[in-house]
């Protein structure tokens, strides 16, 4: 199951669990849709990986299954894309 990561690791950008803006690789690295596409240019810096939308999770299965809350912030890997 996704984690849902609250927020873009480049720019701290929140990015809620319904957002369309959220970008994640396989590792579940998550991105706000700009960093994504012109900072790093669908490339996840931490694993090389492609970075495509994020699925929301919506309603009772967000209740059920709520998003994470912990941040995670790396600007340091995005300034060397």
């Amino acid at each position: 199951m996704l984690i849902l990561k609250p927020n873009c690791e480049c720019c701290d950008a929140d990015l809620p669990p319904e957002s369309g803006e959220a970008r994640i690789c396989s590792f579940e690295c998550t991105f706000c849709a700009v960093c994504a596409d012109d900072v790093l240019a669908g490339i996840c810096p931490n694993c090389g990986g492609d970075l495509v939308p994020r699925p929301a999770r919506k309603g009772a299965m967000l209740a059920r299954f709520p998003a994470s809350t912990e941040r995670c912030l790396r600007p340091e890997s995005c300034a060397s894309a």
